[in-house]
């Protein structure tokens, strides 16, 4: 078993308020349950207006099918143009790490 762990650090456009953050973030972390069928969340620079962290999980078998999946949501969280990605890190944990 693999898991793979994505972090994005994410700076949004024009937000004045965490409603407004909500609004812009909360359909991101949809899309990417739906289309990649990942565990995400927002896990970081919550009091912040215009910065989100977000966290995204996968688990499967293949350490290569994990590698591609957090790739996906990489480039797909890079091509909003709502948001502009400020960082991506991304770590695999598999049968022999302890």
């Amino acid at each position: 078993m693999y898991v793979g762990a994505l972090e994005l650090d994410v700076l949004l456009g024009d937000v004045g308020s965490l409603k407004q953050k909500r609004s812009l973030v909360r359909p991101v972390l949809a899309e990417l349950r739906r289309r990649y069928e990942v565990a995400v969340a927002e896990a970081g620079h919550l009091e912040l207006h215009r910065r989100a962290l977000l966290g995204v999980s996968c688990v499967a078998a293949d350490a290569g099918y994990v590698t591609e999946v957090l790739d996906q949501c990489e480039r797909m969280v890079a091509a909003r143009p709502e948001l502009e990605l400020l960082s991506a890190r991304q770590r695999i944990i598999g049968p022999h790490d302890d």
